[in-house]
């Protein structure tokens, strides 16, 4: 194993290019698998899908096919009139960004999705991702906004206006 001292290495615009492939490809078949998977496995045990877990299924649906296409077009790389590439889009793969989110979001769908196959009470694990979303807004937004401290108010600034004053009235007296 080789351990890299220093500042890790850029990427460049080819290798982003192609990761964003990579990670679009690997999302999409895991919703695929996940879609499939449920459809399949439902019309062989079932004869009709319970109306509840239909619903539920259709707007999983929705939610893998929104995803998709949001990393899709962050990922949307701009070319010039020659075919060269101008821009990559952004990295899917950057840490901490909204493409991280979002691909938490499919694992978790595709999960949820997945383990519905074998009872309806698996679809309250999907309640996971707006208590998630409640603790990123409390942690990043509302938290350091509510508990920020007051401003001080420079009271040295104001007693030292108020003595040069004084000083300069007994100055002129």
């Amino acid at each position: 194993m080789v351990v890299q001292k220093g500042k890790p290495g850029t990427k460049g615009q080819k290798q982003i290019l192609q990761e964003n492939k990579d990670t679009l490809a690997f999302y999409r078949n895991m919703a695929l698998g996940a879609v499939g998977g449920y459809l399949g496995i439902g019309m062989i045990l079932f004869t009709t899908f319970p109306a509840l877990d239909l619903t539920f299924f259709i707007l999983g649906c929705l939610v893998l096919g929104g995803c998709y296409r949001f990393m899709a077009s962050m990922a949307t790389p701009k070319l010039a009139a020659d075919g060269t590439l101008l821009d990559e889009g952004c990295d899917l793969n950057i840490e901490g960004g909204i493409g991280e989110h979002v691909k938490d979001l499919v694992i978790l769908t595709s999960g949820v999705i997945v383990l519905a196959m074998f009872s309806s009470y698996f679809w309250l694990i999907w309640l996971l991702a707006p208590i998630r979303g409640a603790q990123m807004l409390w942690t990043n937004v509302l938290g350091p906004w509510f508990f920020q401290p007051a401003p001080e108010e420079p009271e040295e600034r104001v007693l030292d206006k108020k003595q040069l004053k004084r000083e300069r009235r007994m100055k002129y007296r």
